[in-house]
């Protein structure tokens, strides 16, 4: 009974940390351009210190994510982040210099190449693989809503008290993360499962870093996950900046509108994704994701304003949540019994991280050059690639990702 009890606050400790990180992860997220561009920022160099940030990030999941699959300490990790994602808010806050800016992102990014694989980590040493897919589920509906909060309360301070309050609020989710990270007790986590040994006798042995080149699955699945994030990484700053340019209200406001309309969706889609692949596998997850964006660029570009804000979130919820529970469940079934899950989640991240980082400075400059309903239409085309590379190997990796 007291063991069942300690699971269960375990459980919920871990699904607070999801609620409280979903800030670490991004920082003030699409709040930063609103920010910068008040304070004379144009959307070029905007799109730039993002990008410095992002190139920092994917730089560093590969090495965050063997460090993680290596240390018994994964609690640490997380609190470390929430500090560093505490401090970096505040350089942006006090100083709009670029390079201190960009100093800021670099750490912001680095904080959150390390959470990720951190709590993977703590989630499979919890539940190990065979309960993985419906908690990462649940993680990530947490987080999803985190997020709805995060941002729904950001744009009532924004609005009421002015963009200070904002980082204020992102500093004190930082402080209820450690909170929540330090409420579950270490001995609750396997440290071999967390890294997707399961075997208890000692014979389990991590597979050399190889396993990562010479798996093909996993390799398409970086490359379809870094097209579709090439397009996508620009599209909701972008689309907030749009607005505030075409003067649609209060700049704070419309930005919280679009993270929490798509939040929202991210929840329900999440929990979707994980009946989805406990039924009929991944595959058809991805593919579904990767359908959103090519349709959520056609509709950005057409209407920027409050009537288009709902259709084009609600795209981005589809994509997001599904891929939120699709990509960290693909990469622990694929890697499951080498050793190197979180080494893999942090290399697949890298890829996907180069679309990512690259995405706001290529957006941010075309913008500037050819209008924001041309980017849109371009940004959302590339996901077209991530489809055709994802239909071309379908029999393979639905060999692959399917098996249980």
């Amino acid at each position: 009974m007291n063991i069942a009890l300690t699971n269960r606050s375990t459980i919920r400790s871990l699904e607070a940390l999801n609620f409280f990180m979903a800030d670490l992860q991004a920082g003030i997220g699409p709040f930063l351009g609103i920010f910068l561009l008040a304070h004379g920022w144009e959307s070029g160099p905007i799109g730039t210190v993002m990008t410095i940030g992002g190139v920092a990030g994917m730089l560093m999941t590969a090495p965050a994510g063997a460090l993680i699959d290596g240390t018994c300490r994964k609690r640490m990790y997380v609190v470390i982040s929430a500090i560093f994602t505490a401090i970096a808010s505040a350089i942006i806050l006090f100083s709009q210099n670029f390079w201190l800016v960009s100093i800021s992102q670099v750490a912001t990014a680095i904080a959150g190449s390390v959470i990720g694989p951190a709590v993977i980590g703590i989630t499979l040493g919890i539940v190990r693989q065979k309960g993985f897919n419906r908690q990462n589920g649940h993680n990530q509906a947490y987080n999803h809503a985190g997020n709805v909060a995060g941002a729904a309360l950001s744009g009532w301070l924004g609005y009421r008290f002015g963009m200070p309050a904002i980082f204020i609020l992102a500093a004190f989710f930082g402080v209820l993360s450690i909170a929540s990270v330090l409420l579950i007790p270490a001995r609750a986590i396997d440290d071999r499962a967390a890294r997707g040994l399961e075997k208890d006798d000692g014979s389990g042995k991590a597979s050399g870093l190889k396993v990562l080149v010479e798996c093909k699955p996993l390799l398409i699945l970086a490359a379809a996950l870094a097209f579709f994030h090439l397009g996508n990484g620009a599209m909701l700053p972008l689309y907030g900046l749009a607005a505030a340019g075409n003067h649609q209200g209060n700049p704070s406001v419309f930005v919280a509108m679009t993270i929490v309309i798509a939040q929202l969706v991210m929840v329900v889609a999440s929990l979707v994704a994980m009946r989805m692949a406990d039924k009929r596998g991944y595959w058809l997850v991805m593919l579904i994701s990767f359908l959103a964006l090519p349709i959520r660029g056609l509709i950005a570009a057409h209407w920027i304003n409050h009537t288009g804000l709902y259709p084009v979130q609600i795209l981005d919820g589809i994509g997001a949540g599904l891929q939120s529970v699709a990509v960290p469940g693909l990469v622990a079934r694929i890697l499951n019994g080498t050793g190197r899950i979180n080494i893999g989640q942090g290399a697949v991240m890298t890829v996907q991280g180069l679309g990512a980082s690259l995405s706001p400075a290529i957006g941010g400059w075309i913008a500037q050059g050819i209008g924001y309903p041309s980017t849109f239409l371009l940004l959302g085309s590339l996901a077209l690639i991530s489809i055709f590379l994802w239909c071309l190997y379908s029999p393979m990796l639905k060999k692959s990702c399917d098996h249980f």
